[in-house]
Formats: structure tokens, sequence, C-alpha cells
């Protein structure tokens, strides 16, 4: 049946009556204390990456199922079949609250393809210096990604990815890494826009990474604004928030240190404006709105996103984990265009100018 939207049932009710609760669990990481890797130095910084993602995991799945009645996250616990790593995917699909969501975690090694390491060494003249196109390397990466795509046409899409990856010379991996950076990010991906949730969202991101260098969130707000672009639509995926990659302008202590309060910080930032909008009434007329523009965050995904890209170009790579980001369900029009004045046209006009949200 095709979706008619003139329809103006109004869609949602059956969970209209959802109690929020008093206290979203997780969202004070200020306050919490910080776990035993936090500052463990005499352990090996691969080794605490990986238990930080790991915690990270742990406490958005619990603060995501905090908000949802009727289905709790799975976890798909993985092997690598050449052994080289493992990765536990927690996803919860066709909920009230979310129809998708997903919060990754994958700790894996093994050797440079070609194309990873030449485009590697194409997007940072750092990187060309420090890995010769003639050798070969292995690498190591601990990352966690997240996706969470709501059922609620006014709950926003959101994404958020922090890993910390290693580079070793395949003919001397004792000798420790050559290379090694953090990357990671969060974002906002609206299909309505309420400005003040997306001035909450960057001032809160804004918060974690004032706490360590005032110009980090100037930086990688401009940063992800330019990378998270559909250029072939020139429009932003979204209403942005904070990207940066190949991070290693501070000592490895201070990064793990910004990484564990970023990372948190998203859990702060996202999860209270669920909470705010999964329960408003809506129609199919911003349910097809809602998928025309998951639309648009699959071609970004598909397109032009390097992790997305590295993934499928690593062999034994497991797919159905790469690709968790993409919604369960999206839609594409010929020809769609809003009405001016609507709200539809509205959001539109955000994701085709630059605003300065944390102000």
């Amino acid at each position: 049946m095709i979706p008619n939207a003139q329809d103006t049932r109004v869609l949602g009710s059956e969970i209209a009556d959802l109690k929020v609760p008093a206290v979203i669990p997780n969202t004070d990481y200020e306050n919490e204390a910080k776990p035993a890797y936090y500052n463990d130095t005499a352990t090996p910084m691969h080794q605490r990456m990986e238990a930080l993602v790991l915690d990270l995991q742990d406490r958005l799945v619990v603060a995501l199922e905090s908000l949802e009645p009727s289905r709790k996250f799975i976890r798909d616990r993985w092997e690598r079949e050449d052994g080289n790593g493992y990765g536990i995917s927690c996803v919860l699909q066709d909920g009230e609250v979310y129809e998708k969501a997903g919060v990754n975690v994958s700790v894996i090694e093994g050797t440079l393809a070609p194309g990873q390491l030449r485009s590697m060494r194409e997007r940072n003249p750092q990187t060309a210096n420090k890995l010769n196109a003639n050798e070969e390397y292995d690498f190591r990466v601990a990352g966690v990604s997240v996706v969470v795509h709501p059922r609620n046409p006014y709950a926003p899409t959101a994404h958020k990815n922090y890993r910390r990856f290693e580079v070793y010379r395949k003919s001397n991996k004792e000798a420790g890494p050559v290379l090694a950076w953090f990357g990671g990010g969060a974002d906002l991906t609206p299909a309505y826009l309420f400005e003040d949730d997306v001035k909450y969202f960057h001032q809160t991101l804004k918060q974690a990474c004032d706490a360590h260098d005032p110009q980090y969130y100037p930086r990688f707000k401009q940063w992800c604004d330019t990378y998270f672009t559909n250029i072939h639509r020139d429009e932003t995926r979204g209403v942005g928030g904070i990207f940066f990659d190949d991070l290693e302008d501070k000592a490895p202590e201070d990064l793990f240190h910004f990484a564990y309060d970023a990372g948190s910080a998203f859990i702060k930032a996202y999860v209270p404006l669920v909470a705010k909008r999964m329960t408003m009434p809506y129609t199919l007329r911003e349910r097809n709105w809602q998928l025309i523009r998951r639309g648009h965050y699959a071609e970004f995904n598909l397109v032009y996103d390097r992790g997305t890209k590295f993934g499928l170009m690593t062999p034994g790579a497991r797919i159905e984990s790469i690709l968790m980001s993409l919604p369960l369900t999206a839609r594409w029009e010929y020809m769609n265009q809003p009405e001016p004045g609507s709200p539809e046209a509205h959001l539109l006009e955000a994701v085709r100018t630059t605003t300065d949200w944390a102000k």
C-alpha cells in the first residue's frame, strides 16, 4: 500500500502516555566516579581503549533502554574468522520508541590493504611522511559506533563514533606503533528542526570539548559540517556536531581522557532529546518526510563515509555490523519539493547553511 501524505490520522498514540524516567541513567558523567581504566597508565593504551569502548557501549545501551517499553537490545558477539579480533553488536529493532538502534564495538587487527594505505596517505600529509607506500603495515583498532533511528519523526536520528587506530611495521611489530591516533565525533540528524534541541546538543558537546581545549569545539564543529555533506545534494546530512580524525596533537593520555568525556557527553546530549520528542503525535505527512530524510542519510553512508569504505575494504569484515547504520526503512520520491514556509522547508534551510548552534 502506498502511503497517503494527506492522511491526517494521528500516529504514535500507543506510547502517548508512556512515562519518561525521572532520571535517565548515565547522563551525569561529570559527577560520576571514573572507572579504573581511566588513569591506569600501567596498561597499554590499546587495552584501555578497548575497555573504554565497551564501557561506552554498556552505558549507552542502559540509557536508551530506559525509554523503550517493549524491547531490549540483543547482544551479538562475533569473532573474526581469521582470529584477529572480535566485536559486540547491540541492536534493537522494531521497538515502540526506536525503529532501529545499533551500538557496536569492534576490536580488530590485521594487515592494511593497499587501498586502505593509499587512502590514509592521501588524506593526511603527516601520515604520508610516516608510512612508506612500498612497505607493509599491520593495524590495530578499537572503536564504538552508534546510530539511533527513533520511530517518531520529531525525535532526531543521531550518530556517534570513537576509536583509536594504531599502525605497526609488519617487519617489526614488537617496536610498537609507528603511528597512532584518535578519531570520532557525534552528530544530530533531525527530520524536523527544534532549534532549542539542536542548541542543547551542541552546547553539551562544546562543554566536553572546552574542558580539554577551547579550540576543539570550533575546529571539530567545522570539520563535522564539512565531512558530513552530501555533495551531490549540496546539503549537510543533518545539523552537525563534532568530528575529528587523525588526532595526535596532544599526549595520548590527554587524548584518551578527551575521548572518554566526549563519548560520555553524547549520552547526556542525545538521549534526553528522544525522551522529549518520542510521544509527540504525528501523521503520515511527517512519517513520509522522515523516510525521505533517512534516504539522504543512507546516501551519505554508502557514498562518502570513510568508516564504511574502510570496513568494506577490510578482508574478513563483518558486513552486517558495517551496514548497521542504515535505517530500517527509507523512501525516495522523484523531485520531492517541500512547500515554501513549511516545517520541512525550514529543515532544508538548516542543512543548506552553516549555523553556530552553541551560542
